[in-house]
């Protein structure tokens, strides 16, 4: 299914839904880890943002539940470059797509998220939206945004 990635700019992101498939408006942040991808969810400080991770493939050692920073994830939405199907870890409980839609966490992969990191680097933190709506025109989401 498709799913965009809006940001208050109009910059538009074009990519796959991932996790749950509701529409969120969030702070869009990025993160530079390369690994961590789960302490990253579940970290408490992330409450209310949507994170971006810059490196290409998140989701290759599954999910670990006693690597969790706390019992569930506070984010509001998460955005990849390529979403691994399959966790590669003999500790793994499950797959991180299983995990966002447990958590109910919407999310876009097949993005660049290189560009993405760049345009927050420098314009600055921005609200965005991620939908699998298709937005009969880009002012309506610009306004649901900026609300």
């Amino acid at each position: 299914m498709k799913a965009y990635l809006i940001l208050e700019d109009g910059t538009v992101f074009t990519g796959k839904s991932i996790g749950s498939t509701r529409e969120i408006i969030s702070e869009i942040v990025f993160n530079t880890s390369m690994t961590g991808y789960l302490e990253v969810l579940t970290d408490p400080s992330y409450a209310g943002q949507a994170v971006a991770m810059t490196y290409p493939l998140i989701g290759n050692y599954g999910i670990c539940k006693s690597d969790m920073e706390a019992k569930g994830s506070s984010l509001d939405g998460f955005i990849v470059r390529e979403l691994a199907r399959l966790g590669s870890n003999f500790r793994s409980e499950q797959s991180i797509q299983d995990f966002l839609k447990e958590q109910n966490i919407p999310g876009i992969e097949g993005i660049d998220t290189r560009a993405l990191t760049k345009i927050l680097r420098e314009k600055g933190t921005m609200n965005g939206m991620i939908t699998t709506a298709e937005p009969s025109t880009r002012m309506a989401a610009l306004n649901k945004i900026k609300e």
